[in-house]
Formats: C-alpha cells, structure tokens, sequence
C-alpha cells in the first residue's frame, strides 16, 4: 500500500477499493471459502482413518483458510485499521496451527505407528489441485496490504505443504515408519509459525500507520 492509502483511514479510498474491494477479489474469495471448507470435509476423515499427522494438520489449516477467508471478505469494504487487525487475528491464528501440529507431531512420535501411504498420497494431490488453483487465483493479489497478503501467505503455504504430504507418502512406503509423515507435519508447522510472524509484522505496521493518520486529522 502507498503512503496515501495509509496515511487515509476515514473510509475506503480509490487505492483501498481498486487493490481489495473487488467483483473479481470477492468472487475469488467466496470460491476459495467454498472449495476448503469442502477440503476440510475430506481431509480430516481421511487424516484420522490414515493415521496421519500431516494430513490432520492440512485439514485443519483448510478449515482455518476458510474461516480466514470469510474474515477477509467481511472487512475488505472497511479501512485501513480493521483491516490490519483481521489480519493480526489472522497471524495469530497462524502462529497458534503452527504451534498445535508441532505438539501434535510430538505425541506422534512417541507412539511410532507409521500412517496409511496410498490415503496420504491420493489425498494429498486432490488438496495440491484445489491449492494450486487457489494460488493461481490470488496471485494476482498477493502484493496487496497486511490482510490481502496473509490470504497469499496461507494459500502458498498449503500448497508446498501439500506437494510435502505426497512425498511423506512416498517415504512412508518405502520406510513402513511413521518418520516422513512427522517431519512434513514439522516443515508445516513451521511454515505456519513463519507465515504468521510475517503477516503479524505487516500488520503491527499498518496499524501504526493508521494512528498516524487519525492523529494528523485531529
């Protein structure tokens, strides 16, 4: 966002309006609510009946990529503030998923009972189909403020996460152990604390941009 934008929060400015609040933004992430939600759905059934870490943290990251669409779309017609502060919620949900599956990885591991490859890898390339095509939608989006990015961040990182899960399949096939599937769960884990920090950043900054301009005006 430029100066201008940020330095004016009393509403909506042309820059908000043209880089967010969009026909073409909006459809895009109504479209990318509906196919994770439905991700969602299918992951976490196949995730508990595979055993897997890492599809149970994917499911969970498409259910809260869908909640966090919804959040983009009920403040994209709001200033510059509210918006920076969806997107702190946001990286802190980000941040509190990366902490939950590092836990979760651990508890794992301490039971050594390798997941079912074949589930693994059949439902991690139907999730790599919907998160690449996500991506390619919002990619167009992704230079936009702290809220606009994160929706980027959280679509790129699931994406990678799930080109990982297909090669945890592969290496719990060829292994018969646990050990793939739990260190993709921790590269994701990862991704999320990282991504979270970032939009934590951006958004920290907005906020502050923000204050500027209110007290400029008073």
């Amino acid at each position: 966002m430029s100066a201008n934008c940020c330095d004016h929060d009393h509403g909506p400015t042309h820059e908000h309006l043209s880089a967010s609040d969009t026909p073409r933004y909006r459809r895009v992430l109504w479209v990318a609510l509906a196919l994770n939600a439905a991700m969602f759905a299918v992951e976490i059934g196949a995730g508990f009946r595979s055993g897997s870490v890492s599809l149970l943290a994917d499911a969970i990251d498409f259910f809260g990529d869908a909640a966090n669409y919804g959040v983009t779309l009920a403040v994209l017609s709001m200033g510059l503030a509210w918006r920076a502060r969806a997107a702190l919620l946001k990286g802190l949900s980000m941040l509190g998923f990366g902490v939950f599956v590092a836990g979760k990885t651990l508890w794992s591991a301490a039971q050594g009972v390798p997941p079912e490859a074949l589930t693994m890898g059949l439902i991690g390339a139907l999730a790599l189909g919907v998160n690449v095509g996500v991506a390619v939608m919002l990619y167009a989006f992704r230079e936009g403020d702290a809220n606009m990015r994160s929706v980027w961040l959280c679509s790129r990182n699931d994406a990678i996460g799930n080109v990982a899960v297909m090669l945890a399949a592969l290496g719990v096939f060829g292994t018969g152990t646990a050990w793939p599937d739990l260190a993709v769960a921790a590269v994701m884990a990862a991704l999320a604390v990282s991504g979270g920090w970032s939009v934590l950043r951006l958004a920290r900054g907005e906020l502050g941009r923000a204050a500027d301009g209110h007290a400029h005006r008073a």
